[in-house]
């Protein structure tokens, strides 16, 4: 009737007949196999018995159909075929190149902990704790943690859906939501990598400047308020050398990154151990931390000594520092200050320790303008002239005028390092295993480290040095090293190395984010020929 298709039916139906009818002798009897007789016919006919007739089947003369079966089954896999990505992924298994592959927890669990132990740990939490209160500072950090969780199960889902080569969350973003949405929001993420990266670099240098050697500082103040510009200068000038050092380490190899990077978070880990036993130790033994209060107003020490109006030598009242700073002469009969002579100096313990009940006064906010006086609260004092200048006085000042949402954006930073191991996909032994269980554990890890501290901070710590962001009221010393056991010098260490790894973490993911973007060739003039380019601008947008 013009059907091929019966024909072609018909044709092998036909064929299976005439081979079957060869096998059987004339009576019907099966002919014998035997060696001495000539079987080619019977063995012709083995050799098709089982099998499927249908024509143009390429591997009818290799596999039979039970193993054919059997070997399907086997390799078996849920990842949807076909997709180029999964394509090239067997191709890279099939070569077996030999290259240095990571762990879930050097490669994911490690870096995500060291970009979140960084900077506002040591830096900022005090102070965060101090303005915003024990209560809120425990909103601040659960919300931020919990943002944080979430995303973090809902890139897990991302990453256990397929195959997650080069590019991390770059690459999970685009292959999900489609690539323009992808390219979007990965030149966002590389942007705030980058920035993260400048943030981890100038931490390190104000803790080397403020903490570790103030005589290094190559620009100095000359004048009263000059104190910000000198700073910024030393920043530029020590900001280049440490972001040479770090490219050239980065340029290296990731391997030394890695190397380098556990140094680094023993340091951190070091540190943050330091902190509880110096907690345990404030119960039975407080440090002598003494602070200077004109009222209840907080003095910077960095100008006097002695903390008081008056000495008593050999049967004779002698006037201070301190009396010099507030009167127009060293005399008794001197004109002073309208403040300082209606109220007393008083000395109080900066770390009363963890049984003082300081953790009452220190549960709510106490957010002020920007260059108001940092004060004690339920302090005694007798108000002054409002006509007196402030200007040259030894009292400790807020910098900027601080509110809730405002130390959200501050400490929101410090929880974005969860990508750090995402980042790194292309050098993970397994990504679809590593970055969901070291992301979410790394999260946990430091969610408990965070909310702890905030207990802790406002259980041993007075307000106003909680308050005092650059610890003017203590002769610039660091408040969290003072109260950590055994020596402060652990806490400075510890907090410099942090920031160092942190900012060699920024610097490994964010190149090869952009690298995995120009690769796509999302954005048009963003291409891999380009990337000495762009990498010369991530360095300049640091600055």
């Amino acid at each position: 009737r013009g059907d091929h298709r019966t024909v072609v039916t018909l044709w092998a139906s036909n064929s299976d007949r005439d081979i079957r009818a060869k096998m059987q002798i004339g009576d019907g009897i099966t002919r014998e196999s035997s060696p001495f007789i000539n079987s080619a016919e019977m063995d012709r006919g083995n050799m098709y018995e089982g099998k499927n007739m249908a024509l143009f089947e390429e591997e009818m003369d290799s596999n039979p159909m039970v193993s054919s079966l059997l070997n399907k089954l086997a390799n078996y896999t849920n990842l949807t075929q076909g997709v180029v990505e999964h394509e090239a992924d067997e191709d890279s298994k099939r070569k077996e190149v030999k290259v240095p592959r990571m762990g879930t927890f050097i490669g994911v669990y490690l870096p995500c902990l060291q970009n979140i132990l960084g900077v506002i740990l040591f830096l900022r939490l005090t102070w965060i704790v101090g303005t915003a209160g024990v209560l809120e500072s425990f909103i601040i950090v659960f919300m931020c943690c919990a943002c944080t969780m979430l995303t973090a199960i809902s890139m897990s889902a991302i990453a256990t859906n397929g195959v997650v080569p080069a590019g991390g969350s770059y690459y999970m973003i685009s292959r999900s939501l489609g690539p323009e949405f992808g390219g979007a929001v990965g030149l966002c993420f590389y942007l705030g990598t980058t920035f993260a990266g400048a943030m981890y670099i100038l931490g390190t240098i104000e803790i080397l400047l403020t903490y570790i050697s103030p005589s290094a500082a190559i620009f100095k103040a000359e004048e009263v308020g000059k104190e910000t510009e000198a700073m910024l200068n030393n920043m530029r000038v020590y900001g280049t050398c440490i972001i040479i050092l770090m490219a050239v380490v980065v340029f290296v190899g990731v391997k030394y990154v890695n190397k380098l990077a556990l140094v680094f978070l023993a340091c951190v880990i070091l540190s943050i151990l330091a902190i509880y036993a110096g907690v345990i130790k404030t119960a039975f033994d407080p440090p002598d931390f003494p602070i200077c209060l004109l009222g209840n107003r907080t003095l910077s020490k960095r100008s006097f000594d002695v903390c008081a109006k008056f000495t008593e030598s050999n049967n004779e009242t002698k006037t201070t520092t301190l009396w010099r700073l507030f009167c127009d002469s060293s005399l008794l009969n001197a004109t002073c200050d309208d403040y300082f002579t209606l109220n007393n100096v008083t000395e109080i313990q900066g770390i009363p320790g963890i049984m003082s009940g300081v953790l009452t006064d220190n549960l709510w906010s106490t957010y002020s303008e920007r260059g108001s006086i940092v004060e004690k609260k339920h302090q005694p004092s007798v108000a002054g002239s409002e006509e007196t200048k402030l200007g040259g006085l030894p009292y400790v000042f807020t910098d900027i005028m601080t509110y809730f949402t405002m130390l959200v954006g501050i400490y929101f930073p410090s929880v974005t390092g969860i990508m750090a191991g995402s980042n790194r996909s292309g050098d993970l032994k397994d990504a679809q295993k590593s970055i969901p269980t070291g992301t979410i554990l790394a999260i946990s890890t430091t969610s408990f480290i965070y909310l702890s501290c905030i207990v802790l901070f406002g259980a041993c710590i007075e307000g106003v040095i909680l308050r005092d962001k650059f610890g003017e009221a203590v002769k610039g010393n660091l408040v969290v090293g003072t109260l950590a056991w055994p020596s402060p010098w652990v806490i400075v260490i510890g907090s410099f190395f942090s920031t160092c790894g942190a900012g060699l973490q920024s610097l490994t993911g964010a190149p090869r984010l952009l690298q995995a973007i120009a690769r796509d060739g999302i954005v048009p003039f963003i291409q891999v020929r380009f990337f000495f380019f762009f990498t010369i601008l991530q360095i300049w947008l640091i600055f």
